[in-house]
Order: C-alpha cells, then structure tokens, then sequence
C-alpha cells in the first residue's frame, strides 16, 4: 500500500483514522499519525453526515460531543460521499488506490454505471476493491476484530469492500447495538469494534441539515452516544467520526443540464452525484467538455480533467483510473448539476455532499477516553 499522503490543503484524511487506531492498540505495522492514546480497547463510531461544521454550528444540541477533544484538520476525502469514506476509513488507502470513486461511477469493462450504494452491476466486491481492511489486518494481528452495523447491510457490496474480513453483528435497534458493541469490546482484553449510525445522513437529505428535524436527531444520537460511553470499560477509548459533511441546497441553484443539452456533447455518460459529477467523454473530447461546462458553470463549480486529480483521490491506480470521470465536477457555494432524466430523485432531495467545500470535507475526530 502506498504510504499516507496529505489529503486536500495538505490535511489528513480519513484513511489515516484505523491505522491510528492500529497504532494505539500497540501493532507495530500501522503509524499513530493522528496521535491517538494509547488504549488496549478501540470503538470507532461512525456518524454518517455529521460534518464538523455542523457539528460546531449545532454544539448547543449535542453537549456530550462537543465536549470531547477533537483532531483538528482531518478530512473525508474526495468525493465527499458515504461510500467512498467508508471505504477509505475501512482499508486506509486513498479513493485512487481502493476504486470506490463516488455514489456512481463507470464499470470501465462495461461501460455501464455502478451504483455503489445498490450494488446494481454483477461485480465482485472482493476483485472490484481488492485491498484487506484494516480491521481484518488488526485480527491476524492478534486484535479481537468486529463490525456492528444495521443487519440489512451484511453482505452487501459496500459491506464487502470496507468491513469484510472479521465477524458481522447485524442489528435492528439501537439499544441492541448498545448492548451487542459492549459485550464484543468486552470479550477480548485487546479489541476493536467498528459501528455506524444513519439516521442523521437520511434526516438531512430529507429534512435538511438547518431543520429542527436534524437538530432533534443530533441531540438523539448524542444522548446514544453519550450513553455508550458510559457502558464501555474504562479502559475502551472511543472515537467518534464521519464520512462527510451536508449543506442545504436552494431551489434556485439547482441546474438540471437536461435544459442545456450541449453540455452534454461528447459525453457517454454521467455519474457521480449532484455536488461532484463525473463526465465520462469519448476519446480525445475531455478538454473540450471541460472547457465547455467551466464557461457555462462559472465560479460555480470546479471542473477538471484527470490531469493532476491525485491531490483529490490520492494516488490513481491504472485500475481505477477508468471508473473516474475524464471530466470532473465539483460544485461550490450552494449550487449542484442535477439531471431530471438521469437522477430524477436527487431533485427531491434537500441536504447534499460530495464535493471540495470544508463544510462537505472537514470531519470531527472525537476522542472519548
């Protein structure tokens, strides 16, 4: 594996999270470069769409979490979307290394487009993301090695490639994980468990992450939180992360390119979401489209070809080079490209994430000894 590198801004990212995690449990194969304590016992709790932003908007509603110490800088990595951060926090590469390269993307062989959330491609998770977690590194370590996570997700592509290789706890309640992360932290005198919670992510996109809705749900989960922390063993150090930040968008900076049809000239096929698109173009046509979509979208989004992307993706094996968009998208402020034919449910939707925003890319690291 290719050793860590800075992340956008020269920050670390959330790959850098579990080997830290490695190093604290006493491996000598993994690097504490987030300078985490040093603790026999390691929970590593995933709020998904709990951006730091947010979350210091909203300390007021989550006392117990905003008391806790943080890792200041740390971001989730691009495109700032669930998939590609779960990954990046389970094998502790870079999107460039471990392929999953957005919500969807191209199947290169194929030419058809994966949605990596569905696993809606006949592909197998284990050849598409082919590196070992780190959880499954710390279990032939010699570490007690588990995930927690919603019971429908067990098996599932996404599950696959970031959290195979040690036992599953499926659950359908959050008091069953409450009780289900304790007894496997308490089961082994070095252990560490992987859990994740939803339930803020869907509000947002629903709700938005400004309604009172969302707020209500931080303060749920804080209480959960705060809760959990209380029943580990004193010698447990828990951490509490995410996989991306959430803004809300406004109806009147919603552009559906379906309205301008030229931008899609030479474009096989599009992906990504409505903050991060990738462009895929026929051959030799990418630096027109750039230039094309960079003068319609203005200062209102980013747009790049694969030229220098490593300092978004980390490094770009030739393997997944294909699933990147030969033109990317990324927006800014408060605006997002939409397409009312490709991705009609996306125009439902309230909160978004995925693009090179601090409020979509910095995440908190909170340290509970």
């Amino acid at each position: 594996m290719t050793a860590a590198l800075p992340g956008p801004g020269g920050r670390p990212t959330i790959d850098q999270i579990m080997p830290s995690v490695g190093a604290a449990l006493g491996v000598d194969a993994f690097s504490n470069t987030l300078g985490l304590p040093e603790s026999p016992r390691y929970v590593v709790f995933l709020v998904d769409g709990l951006g730091l932003e947010l979350l210091r908007e909203h300390a007021d509603a989550a006392p117990f979490l905003a008391s806790l110490h943080n890792v200041e800088d740390v971001v989730c990595g691009v495109p700032s979307t669930t998939v590609t951060s779960l990954t990046s926090l389970g094998t502790g590469v870079r999107s460039g290394e471990h392929g999953m390269v957005g919500y969807t993307s191209r199947v290169p062989a194929t030419g058809q487009r994966l949605n990596a959330l569905k696993w809606d491609q006949p592909l197998d998770p284990m050849a598409w993301q082919p590196y070992p977690t780190v959880l499954q590194r710390l279990q032939d370590a010699g570490i007690s090695a588990t995930a927690v996570n919603d019971a429908k997700f067990e098996g599932t592509g996404l599950t696959v490639c970031s959290q195979r290789g040690v036992p599953f706890h499926g659950i359908n309640s959050v008091y069953e994980r409450l009780d289900v992360v304790v007894d496997v932290i308490e089961s082994a005198p070095r252990s560490v468990t992987y859990a994740y919670e939803s339930r803020l992510d869907h509000t947002g996109h629903g709700k938005g992450c400004t309604s009172q809705e969302w707020r209500a749900m931080l303060t749920t989960i804080d209480t959960e939180l705060m809760e959990l922390r209380d029943e580990l063993p004193r010698d447990t150090t828990l951490i509490v992360t995410a996989d991306h930040g959430m803004i809300d968008l406004p109806m009147d900076n919603r552009f559906d390119v379906d309205t301008e049809p030229r931008l899609l000239d030479d474009v096989t096929l599009l992906a990504g979401e409505a903050r991060f698109r990738h462009l895929y173009t026929r051959p030799g046509a990418e630096s027109d489209v750039a230039a094309r979509w960079q003068e319609f979208l203005g200062d209102r989004a980013i747009v790049r070809t694969q030229d220098g992307l490593e300092d978004w993706f980390g490094p770009i094996t030739s393997d997944v080079r294909g699933r990147i968009g030969d033109v990317v998208v990324a927006s800014t402020g408060d605006f997002a490209v939409f397409s009312s034919r490709e991705f009609a449910i996306e125009l439902k939707m309230t909160g978004f994430h995925g693009s090179v925003t601090d409020a979509e890319l910095r995440i908190p690291v909170l340290v509970a000894s």
